[in-house]
């Protein structure tokens, strides 16, 4: 039994292809955005089955933590893709969760 609905999963693409460059958005705050407050975990799965083409490089953990389970290479390849977008990530693979995080206006969402 699949604990978000069938349309979840869309709504979370269409929200992290609005995600800016140099900005981030958390699991968490994704999931809350697109109905189901409690899912982080189910964006967390889609992003690791999503559409490569979308800039899932911006959705990190709600401390601010890049994926340990980044494709072709962890933390230090997700460090990588934001760096080249101008983020600054620490030694310790975090970025400043509150200075960069996204917050789009109602009129953005589905």
């Amino acid at each position: 039994m699949t604990r978000v609905d069938e349309d979840f999963a869309k709504r979370v693409y269409a929200l992290v292809a609005q995600i800016p460059s140099g900005r981030c958005m958390t699991y968490g705050q994704i999931a809350a955005l697109c109905g189901a407050a409690w899912a982080a975990w189910e964006v967390g799965q889609i992003a690791h089955t999503g559409p490569s083409d979308l800039p899932w490089q911006r959705v990190v953990n709600k401390q601010g933590g890049l994926a340990a389970g980044w494709p072709g290479g962890g933390r230090a390849a997700h460090a990588a893709l934001l760096r080249a977008e101008g983020v600054v990530v620490s030694e310790d693979f975090t970025v400043d969760i509150q200075r960069l995080l996204w917050n789009p206006s109602q009129t953005t969402l589905l």
